[in-house]
């Protein structure tokens, strides 16, 4: 079966570090959960997990969710959100991973990607130098989370072809956050080569779509 390829930008500079650090980790355990309770995500759905701060770097490469054990994710005690250099290094891995068809084989799925920060880039000029390299690539969606009173949905809408907010950053807001998540894969599982791009499933009151 084709492979749907997920993405998740998952921002862990500073100001993630405590509670909302330790929701994040429950929404994955929630995301995951729901996910394999759906037969056609559970077949299609490979996810990669890439996380941000002073450093980007890869904490689950793309993985089947059948094989997937989740790694716990953590923060240093300060630094930036260098969103820029996460963007880069999602190009060049997805690059690699997407398999692209040919005329005897079908690829992939157009993959998907979740960004979630609660700042804006410190890498500024990174940031939107990689904006329409990711724009091109050919997600097949781009959903930016905007989590916390400090986070601008403006600071990321050049890249996402949705936004939500979420105002608080704890346990609750990011379990409905990462549930409703998993119902936009199952929807995407669902849906692809579908030529009419369908609406994002209603989200929970703690989620306000905004783009």
């Amino acid at each position: 079966m084709r492979r749907l390829p997920v993405y998740l930008l998952l921002d862990t500079s500073g100001s993630m570090r405590g509670e909302p650090i330790e929701a994040v980790n429950m929404g994955l355990e929630t995301l995951l959960g729901a996910l394999r309770q759906d037969p056609y995500a559970l077949e299609t759905v490979h996810l990669t997990i890439i996380t941000f701060d002073r450093e980007a770097q890869t904490v689950v490469p793309m993985t089947a969710l059948e094989d997937l054990v989740l790694p716990r994710i953590t923060t240093p005690d300060s630094g930036p959100t260098h969103l820029g250099e996460a963007l880069r290094m999602l190009a060049e891995q997805a690059g690699r991973d997407v398999r692209k068809g040919t005329m005897d084989q079908k690829g992939d799925w157009a993959p998907l990607l979740i960004v979630m920060t609660d700042g804006k880039p410190s890498d500024t000029a990174l940031f939107q130098e990689q904006v329409p390299v990711i724009r091109k690539f050919g997600f097949a969606n781009v959903i930016g989370c905007a989590a916390g009173p400090k986070a601008q949905r403006a600071d990321i809408e050049p890249l996402c072809d949705h936004v939500v907010t979420l105002e608080t950053m704890d346990a609750n807001s990011f379990a409905q956050f990462f549930q409703w998540v998993s119902d936009v894969l199952a929807q995407g599982g669902r849906s692809v080569g579908s030529a009419v791009q369908e609406d994002l499933p209603p989200p929970p009151p703690e989620i306000n779509v905004v783009l």
